[in-house]
């Protein structure tokens, strides 16, 4: 396969594809970019097969044989439970395209257990393997992987089109560019530095640099995902939880606690002290399975000496934003475009409504997004990167807060990122919605985007941090103003002062803009014959 062209220095690289992320919407990418014959620079964050939220864990994977009444039952059966937002057609491409790379991935020698018969059983994947699986394939076609190279911006041409980015090399200091004819945002979703286990490098940079060259996104009012964790852990396997008996201090069972259908009682309940958990529901042979499926799970209450089956252990919610939402970058074709010249989006930078609607499809959903828009994207960037052409003069970089702008002093990033904090992971703003509390924590967070602009540039030991404050500000900011635009409550969206999902408001939302952000509605796919909503107008 080709390989990035030698750089004249090891800063500065010349490619057909950039990819931006190193888990696994970004190894697909640069994966199918380079058997396509381009020539692929892939900039992780972090260690990539190590970094973001699938390396550390076990992931189910929207995994369907290819029986017509399977797939349809598949792709129905969350429907409803997304507000009816999601494209069966996007669902039956999705699911096809999965089923195709996890066969290729089986012959590449993942490890897929066996059923009684013999069959490979293909819906989970464990992180571990499977990364440092991505790696090596990507490694093996010929990809120039730049570890711990977070991208800080992108660069533009005359014309408007990307013609590459700028980063750091985190372990050495320095900057590092590269010249490109198309780029791959592949950055992961916000999850505003909750604890979430593989969350912590995932603030939204994608998203940031996309809006300054231009990207809209949207569905960011499915944004306000929470998980269950234990209190002393950072592992949020939710799923785990349907096994739970949910506690209050004084050993009395809460009503209506649950992982599915019951998080916003726990979530009222953690608002007025501490909730308690005890996975006495499930069976033996059932605690046998999740010790294996989940190992890492229990890490933490073998650790503190917990038997989680027997023994009752405070609980929490996580914050996962939209890592585990729906809301991202807008697409705008079949090949992931993002409507920007040379810019595509795939994995949890892009929005994953048109499989999930308004409510996460947990890992399941949104692995079977990552591997398929990867490989989209990533084929559709070689084909439009290997035909580019210089527009002309030099790129400029499309970076704003941070970097350039404004003549005050340098911001200081960790007091920005606490602010942003304060707005979005309190249940009371984020879970619980009104318009007046979206009202009141949007004036707060509009009033920082405004001092960050009046801000001068980060100095080089706070460039990385800076960027990360400002994209989590830019992320709360279009995830608020879709919320206040959306007056009903649907999917993961709920406003406490309109309950109801209204039947009049099934579509979707565009967030644009950076300095003043603009929501549009446009039109969601039309119903199909068998479904009939029931709903209050």
């Amino acid at each position: 396969m080709a390989s990035a062209s030698s750089p004249d220095t090891d800063s500065d690289f010349a490619c057909d594809v950039l990819i931006l992320g190193g888990g696994p919407a970004g190894t697909w990418a640069a994966y199918a970019a380079a058997r396509a014959g381009a020539r692929v620079v892939l900039a992780d964050k972090g260690f990539c097969g190590t970094s973001g939220a699938t390396a550390p864990s076990g992931t189910s994977v929207w995994h369907v044989p290819p029986e017509p009444a399977r797939r349809h039952a598949a792709i129905v059966s969350r429907e409803a439970l997304g507000g009816y937002l999601a494209d069966r057609a996007w669902s039956a491409r999705v699911l096809d395209d999965t089923h195709d790379a996890l066969d290729h991935l089986g012959e590449r020698g993942y490890p897929f257990p066996l059923d009684e018969a013999g069959v490979p059983i293909r819906v989970s994947l464990q992180g571990p393997e499977y990364m440092r699986l991505m790696r090596k394939l990507v490694k093996g076609a010929g990809v120039r992987i730049l570890d711990h190279s977070p991208a800080l911006e992108l660069l533009v041409d005359e014309a408007g089109g990307v013609a590459g980015a700028r980063g750091i090399h985190r372990q050495r200091g320095d900057l590092w560019s590269a010249r490109a004819g198309a780029v791959v945002i592949a950055t992961g979703g916000c999850a505003f530095l909750s604890r979430a286990l593989g969350c912590t490098a995932l603030t939204g940079d994608g998203h940031l640099m996309a809006a300054e060259a231009g990207a809209d996104l949207s569905g960011m009012e499915f944004s306000n995902a929470y998980a269950i964790a234990a209190a002393f852990s950072s592992v949020t396997k939710t799923l785990f939880y349907k096994w739970a008996t949910f506690t209050d201090p004084s050993g009395a069972v809460i009503p209506d606690a649950a992982s599915q259908g019951g998080r916003s009682v726990i979530a009222r309940h953690l608002q007025q002290g501490p909730v308690y958990a005890q996975l006495d529901r499930a069976d033996a042979a059932m605690r046998a399975h999740m010790r294996l499926a989940q190992p890492n799970f229990f890490l933490p209450f073998d650790r503190m000496g917990i038997d989680p089956f027997t023994q009752r252990f405070p609980v929490t919610l996580h914050l996962e934003g939209t890592v585990r939402g729906t809301g991202g970058l807008r697409i705008v074709d079949d090949a992931c475009a993002t409507g920007v010249p040379g810019l595509y989006a795939a994995g949890d930078a892009a929005t994953r409504e048109l499989i999930c609607g308004g409510f996460t499809g947990g890992g399941s959903h949104n692995a079977a997004w990552a591997i398929s828009s990867g490989r989209w994207a990533g084929a559709a960037a070689a084909d439009y990167g290997r035909r580019a052409r210089p527009a002309g003069g030099t790129p400029r970089g499309a970076g704003t807060v941070g970097l350039r702008f404004g003549g005050g002093r340098p911001f200081d990033p960790a007091t920005a990122a606490a602010t942003v904090i304060g707005e979005v992971h309190p249940f009371d703003r984020n879970y619980f919605r009104t318009e007046t509390g979206l009202a009141d924590a949007l004036d707060r967070l509009d009033r920082q985007w405004t001092a960050l602009r009046a801000s001068g540039p980060a100095s080089s030991g706070d460039l990385l941090r800076a960027r990360e404050a400002a994209a989590m500000t830019a992320v709360a900011r279009w995830m608020y103003r879709s919320a206040l635009a959306r007056g009903e409550s649907r999917g993961m969206h709920r406003r406490l002062d309109a309950p109801r999902l209204d039947a009049g408001q099934r579509h979707y939302l565009t967030a644009a803009g950076l300095d003043e952000v603009r929501v549009t509605p446009r039109p969601a796919p039309a119903l199909p014959d068998d479904v009939r909503l029931e709903v209050a107008a």
